[in-house]
């Protein structure tokens, strides 16, 4: 008699979600006026005359990206100053009337056809604060920005994530009033009308915000997401741009009553747009790889930042950056240990090979091991048939039925007795743990505390 499984812990991502998490890390393109003015932050008079990169390359954005083991990019379409890097035709201020490309230009364009090509995934940022529009907090504004919404959901293939910042209001042009505006950020928006939008136009995007309602942002822009971090929240408590969230969207809520997982959004320079004075300031390949520790293996998503220079390009130095970074990766993470490796386990559900043990070993992500629905503590074993160094352990749960466990171990058979090595929090989509290199042929990994019996897909070793 077949076996149930095991009941799902509520919430659970959607499929839209699932294909978001699988995504793991890409890259964020910040390119406006701002690339030309030394700003990070443009005032929204600035004339679109200054936007003039003179060798720009989206196809070299594009190779780099991928080469660095990123799976997309999502480009600042715009940003708070109000300038359009496509030509919108709701407002001037854009690349229609710069220089670029003789007033021709379409960088988003440009954009999402290079990541076509080199088979990376395209998203878009459209600041909801706009200091350059003389209609901004005004009901016409709401209208405004759902149009070029409109425009960037339609004119350039499939989006895989949509970007809404939560910075709004405040000084500003707004079309020669200079002066400070104030919104509710709570109501002014309307968001749940703008999300339906972005529904029915790119239906398999992924929706960020402080509040998601698919991803939520890390509450820092320093590179980390919490320990522990929980992809549950509750959405009703949020909205974007609220004030002192940050421990919450960090953490997360264990009990939170939507899956809203975590983007950790950090740049590869001190400022988030190129300044030519930050060229000796760039992330080193080992600052990278603890970024990549501090997100992707804590269960959350990478978005990195890399701002081309005002030529258009990519900066050599953080290029160079990201081929260090990625040969660290590749070098760390080469060979998986643990792959079909001989897996027991202390208990495990009705006893059926459905959920047995060596599920977590057979590269196989839909299948698992589960306990029985009373059983919340419980053991893995892996053999790796021979004394292996073992630098970090990878342990995924299967999210289709929640996030479960809430602290873990690992030991290693060491000189005739079990050792431990580490202890952690959550896991989530996916843990990955560094441990001091030690070897050993047995690693156990135990299962201390959980919401509900673990459920396991899957593990690896390197």
């Amino acid at each position: 008699m077949a076996v149930a499984p095991p009941q799902a812990v509520l919430p659970v991502p959607s499929e839209r979600q699932l294909a978001w998490h699988e995504r793991e890390q890409y890259a964020f393109i910040h390119f406006t006026t701002n690339t030309f003015t030394g700003k990070e932050w443009g005032y929204g008079d600035e004339q679109p005359a200054i936007f003039n990169p003179t060798s720009f390359d989206a196809e070299q954005w594009a190779k780099a990206i991928k080469e660095a083991g990123l799976k997309g990019l999502i480009l600042t379409c715009k940003h708070h100053d109000g300038f359009c890097l496509w030509p919108s035709k709701y407002t001037e201020h854009s690349v229609k009337n710069s220089p670029f490309m003789g007033g021709k230009g379409d960088v988003v364009k440009a954009a999402s056809e290079a990541c076509r090509r080199h088979g990376l995934a395209f998203g878009v940022y459209l600041s909801p604060w706009d200091r350059n529009s003389a209609l901004y907090a005004s009901p016409e504004y709401i209208a405004y920005y759902r149009s070029q919404l409109r425009e960037l959901l339609t004119g350039y293939g499939e989006i895989f994530e949509v970007w809404f910042d939560g910075a709004n209001g405040g000084d500003g042009f707004y079309g020669g009033a200079r002066e400070a505006r104030k919104i509710d950020r709570k109501t002014y928006y309307d968001w749940p009308k703008t999300h339906a939008i972005v529904r029915e136009l790119a239906p398999q995007a992924a929706i960020f915000s402080d509040a998601g309602p698919d991803v939520r942002w890390c509450g820092n822009e320093s590179g980390f997401a919490g320990d522990p971090c929980w992809n549950m929240i509750s959405a009703d408590s949020l909205y974007p741009g609220k004030p002192h969230a940050e421990t919450l969207l960090n953490h997360g809520d264990e009990n939170g009553s939507s899956w809203i997982p975590v983007e950790v959004d950090v740049s590869i320079r001190p400022g988030w747009f190129y300044h030519e004075n930050e060229d000796d300031k760039v992330r080193t390949p080992e600052n990278l790889f603890k970024l990549y520790m501090s997100s992707v293996g804590r269960g959350a998503n990478l978005l990195l930042n890399i701002p081309p220079d005002q030529r258009g390009l990519l900066h050599d130095n953080d290029i160079q950056a990201l081929k260090g970074w990625k040969k660290l990766l590749d070098e760390a993470f080469a060979l998986n240990l643990a792959a079909k490796a001989k897996v027991t386990a202390d208990s495990y559900r009705g006893k059926s090979k459905a959920y047995a043990a060596a599920n977590v070993t057979d590269g196989d992500k839909e299948t698992c091991w589960a306990t029985d629905d009373d059983v919340l503590k419980a053991c893995l074993e892996i053999d790796l048939g021979k004394p292996q160094k073992i630098s970090y352990v990878l342990i995924q749960e299967y999210i289709k039925l929640g996030q479960r466990v809430k602290a873990f171990g690992i030991e290693v058979w060491k000189e005739g007795c079990w050792t431990s090595v580490a202890k952690g929090t959550t896991i989530g989509y996916k843990r990955i743990v560094e441990v001091t290199p030690v070897e050993a042929q047995k690693i156990r990994l135990s299962f201390v505390e959980a919401k509900a019996c673990p459920v396991i897909s899957n593990v690896e070793v390197y």
